[in-house]
């Protein structure tokens, strides 16, 4: 869900361009694409596998694809030559400190990669243009981290919360700034990703707006 969601919270328009920081296999960046006609899609990935996926999902849903091979702490010089009207990211989320590793290597690192959040938002800032809008998704713990190490240049933050349920404490949140905006600080209502106030039954159980997003492709309802 968290690829389908960051994607749908990304304010693009046709024309623009966006690029992914982590793209692994292509979820959110091609989702993006499909919902947003006429977008220039880019993509970062550190792991070749993942990399290669990403690029066979691009050719088979005819979406063309820029993809660089590289890692956010050292980005490849034609990346670095590049501006972008959005970027968006899901970095690693586990703290490693507090958690067991997966067995599988690759799904290891996109969980809990080394790369802290500070160097991640320095390059999404860096490659977006003036006016550009950087969006992510995190899980809502490392909250505090991501606004500390938000860079100067990233104003206009805005913060939306999405909870299991009605009268849960939001488990994920998505975060938007602005390349040079002006704005305070704006907390938004969260959103329930579940309809019911408790598990009920074994089976869909979202509520309107989700619902729409994974199924519909729909944008989901950020204002």
């Amino acid at each position: 869900m968290d690829a389908i969601f960051l994607a749908a919270a990304v304010p693009a328009r046709p024309g623009e361009s966006a690029l992914e920081l982590g793209c692994g296999a292509g979820a959110a960046i091609l989702s993006l694409g499909t919902r947003v006609p006429g977008l220039r899609l880019a993509g970062l990935e550190v792991q070749s596998a993942y990399a290669a996926l990403a690029r066979a999902n691009a050719a088979g849903n005819a979406l063309a694809l820029d993809l660089w091979e590289g890692d956010v702490a050292a980005p490849p010089p034609d990346l670095n030559a590049r501006a972008f009207d959005q970027v968006l990211l899901n970095p690693p989320y586990y703290d490693r400190a507090a958690t067991t590793r997966a067995a599988d290597p690759g799904r290891d690192l996109a969980h809990g990669g080394d790369t802290p959040a500070a160097l991640w938002l320095a390059l999404a800032a860096r490659r977006l243009r003036p006016g550009g809008t950087l969006t992510l998704i995190q899980r809502a713990a490392r909250l505090p981290d991501l606004l500390a190490a938000l860079p100067a240049t990233m104003g206009s933050p805005e913060l939306l919360p999405l909870a299991p349920r009605v009268g849960r404490p939001a488990a994920t949140i998505l975060l938007r700034a602005r390349k040079g905006g002006r704005a305070p600080f704006r907390l938004r209502a969260p959103l329930p990703v579940h309809a019911a106030p408790r598990h009920e039954f074994d089976g869909e159980d979202l509520s309107s707006w989700a619902r729409a997003v994974l199924r519909d492709g729909a944008a989901l309802p950020w204002d």
